[in-house]
Order: structure tokens, then sequence, then C-alpha cells
């Protein structure tokens, strides 16, 4: 039986899968979706960028949701695998703050990013005459700007929280990141004042963003069922579900898990939980982008005449 005490300041990822068969089968699967995501995401900031027709505020916005997807990727898949496939658990005091805090940051900056394509929507479908202005290179360089920067510096107090307290016995981290909640059980004290942060953290980045998206999705979706044209309100209709779409599978895990009184959770689901909103969710947004939307279909079908042309 292997010990997962020991003495020096690193710490152990007990993983998500068991060393078995049924293991290195559903290894074998993250593996496929980290591939179909990767390249979901580097073929949409890779069509953004070609193609003029996409050179809109809203796939601007877009291509850097697939650029926070694939850090959101690599900051957690390949650790896992190779972990995995080496027996070797261990990471790097180092190695885990800076895994945490960009998990963090990409956690807090696609919230706030998907904030900011709500609003691009609501601006577009309610106030389309002062789309331009409001919606300018500028404004959208901004929002992009803000989400990076104030999901950096929110990631950093939990961060810094969690490598400066004492930790007890064991440090092995039952989860297959260094995830801070999964770390405070090892703790030696009263960890109150994380707690705290997250809720406040919680409410800032997650909770009022997304009633910021609901109250524009509501004005939209209302002024989209007084549209006169079927054909406008059916484009419109379609766009905002695959945004609500995307922001549901978002939301919804993170929620249920940092809002969660501590009682009430178990490593088990946190981890199910996590996998969602790491790994399915990046795999799901470029796909739910481009099946259900027409520019983006157009241009992978001019992409794929180019490169059969140059061929």
């Amino acid at each position: 039986m292997e010990k997962w005490n020991h003495t020096s300041n690193d710490f152990i990822l007990l993983g998500l899968f068991l060393p078995n068969q049924t293991g290195r089968l559903l290894l074998l699967l993250i593996i496929l979706i980290f591939f179909l995501a990767s390249v979901g995401n580097s073929a949409m900031i890779y069509l953004i960028r070609l193609d003029p027709r996409l050179h809109t505020p809203m796939y601007f916005l877009l291509s850097q949701l697939s650029l926070m997807d694939l850090m959101y990727l690599s900051t957690t898949v390949p650790k896992m695998v190779f972990n995995f496939l080496s027996s070797q658990k261990g990471i790097s005091y180092l190695g885990c703050g800076v895994q945490s805090f960009f998990f963090l940051t990409m956690a807090c900056s696609e919230g706030l990013l998907l904030a900011s394509m709500a609003y691009d929507r609501y601006v577009a479908i309610c106030h389309p005459l002062h789309y331009c202005i409001l919606m300018s290179k500028r404004m959208c360089v901004k929002m992009i700007m803000g989400s990076w920067i104030l999901g950096s510096l929110n990631s950093l107090a939990p961060t810094v929280y969690a490598l400066h307290i004492p930790y007890c016995q064991s440090r092995a981290i039952d989860h297959f990141f260094c995830d801070v909640p999964a770390m405070l059980p090892l703790a030696c004290m009263d960890t109150w004042v994380y707690e705290y942060m997250v809720f406040v953290s919680t409410s800032l980045f997650l909770l009022l963003p997304f009633l910021g998206i609901t109250a524009s999705y509501g004005r939209v979706l209302f002024a989209v069922y007084h549209m006169r044209s079927k054909d406008g309100r059916k484009k419109a209709f379609t766009t905002c579900s695959t945004h609500l779409t995307v922001v549901t599978f978002y939301y919804a895990p993170f929620v249920y898990t940092y809002l969660r009184p501590r009682d009430l959770r178990s490593p088990a689901e946190d981890k199910i939980l996590a996998v969602f909103y790491t790994i399915l969710t990046p795999m799901l947004n470029p796909i739910i982008y481009s099946l259900r939307n027409k520019e983006v279909l157009g241009a992978m079908t001019r992409a794929f005449g180019i490169f059969s042309f140059t061929k």
C-alpha cells in the first residue's frame, strides 16, 4: 500500500482514475476529448483570424473564449495524464501554485468574458443603430483586457493564501489538479478566511456576471419576440440560444461547486464536476458555436476550399 505522508514541501495529486483497466480506458477517452478540444478551439481561433467576414466584436470575443479554453485544458489535463502514465503523482510546491493560479485566472476571466459576449448580443439586437459606437474595437479590447486583468488579480489572493497556510500530516490532494478547496482539508488551521474570500469572489465573478447575462438575454428575448421579420427573429434566437447554452454549461457546475457549504461537498463529486468545466465544456464550445452558426460554417467551407486549392 502506498504511503502519501512525506516530509518534503511537494504535494501529491491522487488523480481522477484508479490505475486499472477501467482507469486506462477512461484516460484514453480524456486524451481523445483533449485532442478534439485542442483542435476545435485552435481551428476556431484560426478561422476568425483568417476570414475577414468574422472580424467583428462578437467573433473577436469568441476567439478569446477559445484561447481561454485552450489554456484551461493545458493547465490540468497534461499533468493528469503524465501522472497516471508515469505513476508519479507528485507536483512541486511551485508547480501547484502556478497550476492553481492559472486555473483560477481562466475561471474568473472566462466568466467575465461570457458577460461581455452577452452585452454584445444585447447591443446588437436591442440597439442595432448604436452598435458600432457601443461595441467599437476600442471597447472590445477594453472588455478583453479587463477580463484577463481582473481574472489574474482575483486569483492571486486565494493562490497565495493556499500556499502560505500550514499543512499537517498528508499532503495528498484528493483531486487531479491543485484546486484550492481540495487543499484546505489538509490545513492545520481554521480556513474561514479563505471560505469568506470564496464567497466574495464567487459573488463578484460568477453571480453578478450571471445576473447581468440573465438580464441581458431577458431583454434580448423580449426584443426578439416582438420582431416583425421571421428570418431576423430566427437568426437572433439561434445566436442567443447558442450563447445561453454555453453560459449554462459553464456557470452551473461552477456555482454548484463553489457555493455549496463545505459539509455538503465530497471529493468524488467535486472531481466529476471539475471534469465538466475543465475538459468537457472546452470541447463543447467550438462545436456549439460552429454547428449552430452559419457564418462560422461558411468560414469553414471557404477555409477548406483554400486548403484544397493550395494542394
